[in-house]
């Protein structure tokens, strides 16, 4: 497998590898109640910031040791809508269990840049990474089930639902619901 070359770039988005200063532009965002709310981990400190930011510094490829990818959405310069670059979330890439062929997707976008296409142009670019790149089989996401936006850009890309599972995660002092997605490289329809 051949090295992946960093930045991947969209039409509108930078995809870049984690930088120690990406604790202090990830903070705003994973700090937030809305957005820590379907997540595993309590609204991120500066602390936490940091420790988080210094484990995903080495996720970069899924050929390498930590065997995933992990990638600070940033947008391109020149953007009518928005000054300058910045920092909108993340999306991350990591092979599943012992496997060399599936691999997991989650992404986390500010609520800020919502509505703009972003998410949806960074995770096809990813899912074109997984299939193109590295050739994998299936590629697939969970999610807390009450997290609709998260379950409407995993529909938008064209991921296909395989399971509800009813209570079966332990969250923050409550059973949650799981929802599934998957999609295999035979379910891509290429422009």
């Amino acid at each position: 497998m051949d090295p992946l070359d960093l930045p991947l770039t969209t039409d509108r988005l930078v995809l870049r590898a984690y930088r120690e200063s990406d604790a202090r532009t990830h903070l705003p965002i994973y700090s937030r109640e809305d957005v820590s709310r379907f997540l595993l981990q309590e609204p991120w400190t500066a602390e936490v910031a940091e420790t988080e930011i210094d484990k995903r510094l080495p996720r970069t490829g899924l050929e390498t040791d930590s065997r995933a990818l992990a990638l600070v959405i940033e947008t391109a310069d020149g953007l009518d809508s928005l000054e300058g670059s910045r920092v909108i979330g993340d999306i991350a890439i990591w092979l599943a269990d012992d496997s060399e062929e599936k691999a997991e997707v989650g992404w986390i976008l500010d609520p800020a840049a919502a509505g703009h296409g972003f998410a949806t142009e960074a995770a096809i670019a990813v899912l074109n990474l997984a299939f193109d790149h590295y050739g994998l089989h299936r590629v697939f996401a969970q999610m807390d089930a009450r997290n609709t936006a998260s379950a409407k850009l995993a529909q938008r890309i064209g991921m296909r639902q395989e399971a509800h599972l009813r209570r079966d995660w332990w969250s923050k002092g409550e059973w949650t619901d799981t929802l599934v997605f998957g999609m295999l490289s035979s379910d891509r329809q290429t422009a």
